[in-house]
């Protein structure tokens, strides 16, 4: 699929789910955590894009995207730094 697909459809995505919510708690609880999960994937995705050209590459998986969306912009940067650093 081409990149501009994928953050096409996942944008659609979490407008979505900010625009309609969801009426029952525990859904908000589980529409919130996947907007973030979504929101920390694409932060991971443009860290690859525009790191490429410093040879910085941090795959996106659960783990990672979960660090992101917890941690949000600074555990982006610790992830950076853990790549540089550790690897």
């Amino acid at each position: 699929m081409e990149p501009l697909v994928v953050v096409s459809i996942l944008v659609g995505l979490i407008v979505l789910l900010l625009m309609i919510g969801a009426p029952v708690q525990p859904l908000r609880w589980l529409g919130m955590a996947v907007t973030r999960l979504c929101i920390g994937a694409l932060l991971l995705f443009f860290l690859n894009a525009f790191g490429a050209s410093a040879d910085l590459h941090i795959p996106i998986n659960g783990t990672t995207a979960a660090v992101t969306a917890i941690l949000g912009l600074p555990g982006l940067a610790s992830l950076a730094a853990i790549h540089y650093f550790v690897l």
